[in-house]
């Protein structure tokens, strides 16, 4: 896929205070109104007549977007692949990153990127808008400003967000702990069992005690091979044994997220049992995930877990959904099923609390 690449120094006539690469995938942000009243990708080139005071972060700015923006229901491993080797390959030249794009799949590409870039040690800040930066409500500037702002912070030279973060609605959330939770407020998302990374007001007020700090001697490596061979089962009163069967019989299923109740609570039939032990007997990894967005699974503190337990299903913890999709397809891709399924409950980017 080709990339469009627009330069843009708002620090001349002086030198800028950090170098910073926006990716633009598309989505609401960057969308304004044509003549006829369609709406249309704007041009990065006409940013600063949308964005005048991006003068005052006195930043040298690369913008590249996708040739054709897409809408992030259409995201798939693919793009995902493109944003982290743009990344990768940029990583040495920019001292941080801002990802433009849509807010409905926002949380899978946060949660798959910072699994794929290992040993991240800059920032990596998602944002997008719920109106069209055109708009004159639109959340789309504050939200970029406050992005970039954060992705150029430093301390003591330091980045001060060295990973992959959400910033939505003044809070900067853990990429891989967020999900969307709201389609017609600002406050899109929510990370039910993290604190935000940081709040910002009149001004930015970071929580130091819940950012990652990784080693300074960390080489990042990109991890970038993908299975989608997986499912997502979720449990409802009367789900029935054809459906559930349907599911764990696909041919050259991989792994299934099982979205239980509560703290990882299923019912307790027989014939549903039978079934998750009969496909985790051929292979087939199951991780125990909460449909709640908050709390985490405990598997065995109730009658209606034990016996998930029992036949080898995998305790997800406090992981979201997102998050264990994107981890498990990158494990099984990157390492095969047999070491994903000992990786799985392994925190390897602040995604799970052990």
């Amino acid at each position: 896929m080709n990339l469009k690449k627009v330069s843009i120094n708002t620090a001349l006539p002086g030198k800028p205070r950090a170098r910073i690469l926006i990716i633009y995938t598309g989505g609401t942000f960057g969308m304004s109104y044509d003549k006829e009243g369609v709406l249309t990708p704007f041009s990065f080139e006409y940013i600063l007549d949308q964005l005048p005071t991006l003068k005052n972060l006195a930043l040298a700015i690369t913008a590249v977007s996708f040739e054709t923006p897409i809408d992030s229901s259409n995201i798939n491993p693919e793009h995902w692949q493109l944003i982290s080797s743009v990344i990768f390959d940029q990583y040495d030249q920019h001292d941080g990153f801002v990802v433009l794009h849509g807010t409905d799949t926002m949380a899978y590409t946060a949660s798959a990127l910072s699994f794929m870039l290992d040993g991240l040690n800059k920032p990596v800040i998602f944002t997008g808008a719920q109106l069209p930066i055109s708009e004159p409500r639109s959340d789309a500037r504050e939200n970029l400003i406050t992005a970039l702002d954060i992705a150029s912070a430093r301390e003591q030279d330091d980045p001060i967000v060295p990973e992959v973060c959400i910033y939505f609605d003044y809070e900067l959330l853990r990429g891989n702990r967020s999900k969307k939770v709201e389609s017609m407020q600002f406050d899109a998302f929510d990370s039910g069992n993290y604190p935000p990374l940081a709040k910002a007001g009149v001004k930015i007020d970071y929580n130091f005690s819940v950012i990652r700090t990784p080693s300074r001697t960390t080489t990042l490596n990109l991890r970038a091979t993908f299975e989608t061979n997986i499912a997502i089962l979720k449990l409802f009163p009367g789900i029935n044994k054809n459906v559930v069967s349907a599911v764990l019989n696909t041919p050259g299923l991989k792994a299934v997220i099982l979205e239980t109740y509560g703290s990882g609570n299923a019912p307790t039939l027989s014939w549903l049992l039978e079934q998750l032990s009969a496909a985790i007997e051929r292979g087939v990894i199951i991780v125990n995930i909460s449909q709640c967005p908050g709390g985490r699974v405990v598997q065995g503190r109730y009658e209606t877990s034990k016996g998930l337990q029992q036949i080898g299903v995998i305790s997800g913890a406090d992981m979201t959904t997102e998050a264990a999709v994107t981890k498990l397809m990158l494990l099984i891709g990157e390492y095969g099923s047999s070491n994903a399924k000992t990786m799985i409950g392994i925190s390897l980017a602040g995604e799970l609390t052990a």
